[in-house]
């Protein structure tokens, strides 16, 4: 794989989206989806622009998006797109959004980046697992390296909710919480060492396909909330509606904390 041509396109692409976006920022009339969340036009002309995109440089790779695709179509490599990740955000105008692209080969992330035009930042990393695919290691956030933080728990320490997970306060809760309303970012933050953990109740696999490489690129720990795997994706299973309940974490010591605060988000 050419990775340097990887990254350019992840760079420049959603860059150029992203400088779109930015013009529309608060300015657009949002609809409500079947699922509760929210689109708007921008949401849908960012997804057919980043399909395009791949679809002229990558012929052969397959493409997953919130917006559009819905079926894994099981082809060795494929991107799957968040065009627009924190809608609510964008449309009331909200400065935290970004726009998501992971790649998965065999069906597992093994790349991802999100660039969040408001902030200035840009996350990307590559996380192989067993795949036995080679090439560069890391996570970084516009191009320096980051890692997760090694402290523990204390009051002045973060941990980031969503907006489907605030039963967790019902109980008491080892340090202050914080909901982002984006689900990259409030898992990127576990990676960049803000925070020591973040829970997210409902994520669709768009949501969750670039950062799972790049929490785990960065020494986060990836814990899911329900028995089953996430990846590899299925080949003709159609994810459009599937949550993936999730907890990441900073290091792999403080799942015990965490994970019985949190856990019973994954019952169904």
């Amino acid at each position: 794989m050419d990775w340097p041509t990887i990254l350019a396109f992840a760079q420049t692409t959603t860059q150029r989206v992203g400088l779109q976006l930015l013009k529309d920022f608060g300015q657009v009339q949002a609809d409500e989806k079947a699922d509760g969340s929210l689109v708007t036009r921008a949401d849908r002309w960012a997804d057919e622009e980043l399909s395009g995109a791949i679809a002229v440089t990558f012929p052969d790779h397959g493409v997953l998006s919130e917006e559009a695709e819905h079926i894994f179509p099981g082809s060795e490599w494929c991107w799957v797109i968040d065009p627009l990740d924190g809608t609510t955000n964008f449309a009331r105008g909200l400065p935290i959004w970004g726009i998501s692209l992971g790649l998965l080969y065999r069906g597992t992330p093994v790349f991802g980046y999100v660039h969040l035009p408001p902030l200035g930042q840009s996350f990307h990393g590559w996380w192989y697992g067993d795949s036995g695919l080679t090439g560069p290691t890391g996570a970084f956030r516009n191009g320096q390296p980051i890692h997760t933080s090694p402290d523990a728990p204390s009051p002045n320490h973060f941990f980031n909710l969503c907006a489907r997970s605030v039963a967790v306060l019902k109980n008491p809760f080892p340090g202050k919480i914080r909901m982002l309303g984006v689900a990259t970012y409030n898992l990127l933050t576990v990676a960049a060492g803000a925070t020591l953990g973040g829970v997210e109740a409902t994520p669709k696999i768009w949501d969750i396909a670039a950062v799972w490489a790049i929490t785990q690129a960065a020494g986060a720990t990836w814990k899911p909330l329900e028995p089953n795997p996430i990846f590899p994706l299925i080949a003709g299973e159609n994810y459009g509606d599937r949550p993936y309940p999730t907890l990441v974490v900073s290091r792999a010591e403080l799942i015990a904390t965490f994970l019985p605060l949190v856990e019973f988000l994954g019952q169904k």
